[in-house]
């Protein structure tokens, strides 16, 4: 069993060696024959293989353990978080506010800005808000979103149609993906090569 080097933030992220307070614990690993043992039959396997005893699982009943180098798990726990999160996607929604009375200039200015959005990739959150009674032009809402739908659609797609909530009617759009261009085809490429038609040789003057 190595020493316990390790700073207090380690030690705070898993019990190892002799910080292990339970009398006994269950071992779990290719290195052991898989079983509850008591801490000091732990231990001591842990010692003849030069490895750490380190608590995975300090809830249950009996705590679960793994004989390991410790060093070598820390880094492929990190590993683990590392590739998680790259894997998981950030979903940034921006929102875009109308009033039910939006005029072109309005509507054209924020068109603009949610093209760049989608571009970017991040979701688009429009909606209309209707203040006191503007409540009554809610048809008017729905059809000025349908309307910026039918504006971005070469953009994004509509992931939710417009639906009233509360004093809002709310409509939800996605990015598109690039589609990806094929390459030219060798014939098409033939086509574009200009032939030119060779001259005819000058008659000599008699």
């Amino acid at each position: 069993m190595r020493n316990n080097r390790f700073n207090n933030r380690k030690e705070e992220l898993h019990k190892i060696n002799g910080n292990i307070r339970a009398r006994e614990v269950r071992l779990v690993g290719d290195n052991v024959e898989p079983g509850v043992y008591s801490i000091n039959e732990a231990l001591r396997l842990a010692d003849d293989l030069e490895l750490d005893l380190v608590e995975i699982s300090p809830t249950a009943e009996p705590p679960v353990c793994r004989i390991t180098d410790y060093q070598k798990f820390l880094y492929q726990q990190k590993k683990k978080q590392k590739e998680a999160k790259a894997k998981s996607v950030k979903v940034v929604v921006k929102e875009i506010r109308f009033g039910p009375q939006t005029d072109d200039h309005d509507f054209n200015f924020k068109l603009k800005h949610a093209k760049s959005f989608l571009e970017e990739g991040s979701k688009v959150k429009a909606f209309v808000f209707f203040k006191g009674r503007s409540i009554l032009f809610k048809e008017q809402g729905e059809v000025l979103l349908l309307r910026f739908a039918t504006e971005l659609e070469d953009y994004g797609k509509v992931d939710q149609l417009p639906a009233l909530e509360g004093k809002k009617m709310i409509m939800m759009m996605s990015p598109k993906k690039t589609p990806v261009k094929a390459a030219a085809k060798p014939k098409d490429v033939e086509k574009k090569v200009k032939v030119e038609k060779p001259q005819e040789p000058k008659k000599e003057e008699e």
